[in-house]
């Protein structure tokens, strides 16, 4: 019998689908639909940096911006190299009108990976 997490008879490959699940309704433009779904992961693997990640995109999506930025933050904190987390949290300062924190996660992303988009965010030239 699978090992099941709590009292919600949930297993680990149920977590999985819902994960799976999470990024096919964020890409179907239900930001809220995946983060319900990638709540019920986040409580049992509160570590899981890809599923926090994905939270945080479904957040941004949903122009919850407070909630984005704190999720983005925790990513940082435990993957301080991620290019893709600095310019996301970039975004999020940007969208909440701060522009100096977003300028230097836009730089700090474009350092970490010389992506065209990151390096043109990063306006070095200015």
């Amino acid at each position: 019998m699978p090992e099941t997490s709590g009292s919600t008879g949930r297993t680990p490959e149920t977590h999985v689908i819902d994960f799976r699940a999470a990024e096919q309704v964020l890409a179907s433009r239900d930001p809220r639909g995946a983060v319900k779904l990638l709540d019920g992961v986040i409580d049992v693997y509160p570590e899981n940096t890809a599923a926090r990640l994905l939270r945080a995109r479904a957040f941004f999506a949903a122009a919850q911006l407070r909630s984005a930025e704190l999720e983005f933050s925790l990513v940082l904190e435990r993957e301080p190299d991620n290019a893709f987390a600095h310019f996301a949290l970039a975004r999020t300062y940007e969208r909440q009108g701060r522009p100096h924190p977003a300028k230097r996660h836009f730089r700090l992303a474009a350092a970490l990976d010389p992506n065209p988009e990151y390096l043109r965010a990063a306006r070095f030239d200015a």
